[in-house]
């Protein structure tokens, strides 16, 4: 248990390289709310230990032998009753990977070169289920990678109200729903049901995927 009480957030670390494991785990088991509880040197390996362990959290290397991070991303989701939160951990913020993990249902995604703090910051980030996104980075993804984006506004956009419209604009620039708040001067709860709405009409699973849809969607050419 922390001093708060609450049992430590529970981590699984998936990447090929030991070196890249140990020094995530030496990083979050530092503190005393963070613990890994698994590691695997592969998306094979990943997707049955996660299975086995729900952990709250996994950092999941894209790159991997066997199967890669977005088919284990992939499977993880499709076949838990309550996922895990995933992060993806990457060496290139630019790259094709990433976008495929983020549609594929990760959190968010994270440099390999990100300090300590960051990666801290991360974990505890996705696990109150906000999502880890990079604005500008995601913004370039889309652009490069987006399947099938025409620019033409999908017909969701429309059904938006001009609140909900507002919450997912400010949720593609990064903002949590405490920022949403205080920016819009509205309670967190307000905030909270329109989120529900944006997720329900993009037909989102979580934040993360709700901007994913708001660039493929042609919604933010409107913003």
């Amino acid at each position: 248990m922390t001093a708060a009480g609450r049992p430590p957030l529970r981590i699984v670390l998936a990447d090929d390289e030991r070196m890249v494991r140990t020094a995530l785990r030496v990083i979050l088991e530092a503190e005393p709310d963070l613990e890994v509880v698994g590691e695997a040197a592969s998306g094979s390996e990943a997707v049955p230990l996660v299975r086995s362990l729900a952990p709250d959290v996994v950092l999941m290397d894209v790159r991997m032998p066997e199967i890669d991070g977005i088919r284990a991303t992939e499977q993880i989701i499709a076949g838990m009753a309550e996922p895990p939160r995933i992060v993806v951990v990457t060496t290139f913020e630019n790259d094709a990977y990433v976008y495929d993990a983020l549609r594929a249902g990760a959190a968010g995604f994270l440099l390999k070169r990100a300090d300590p703090d960051e990666l801290i910051g991360a974990v505890r980030l996705v696990a109150r289920g906000d999502c880890l996104l990079f604005p500008a980075a995601v913004r370039s993804l889309a652009a490069s990678h987006a399947p099938g984006a025409t620019g033409r506004a999908a017909a969701w956009v429309a059904r938006l109200t001009d609140r909900e419209a507002d919450v997912l604009r400010l949720m593609a620039t990064g903002l949590s729903n405490h920022e949403i708040s205080e920016r819009l001067g509205v309670g967190p709860q307000t905030v909270k049901s329109h989120v529900a709405g944006v997720l329900s009409k993009t037909g989102s699973r979580d934040r993360t995927q709700a901007v994913i849809a708001a660039y493929e969607g042609g919604f933010m050419k409107k913003g």
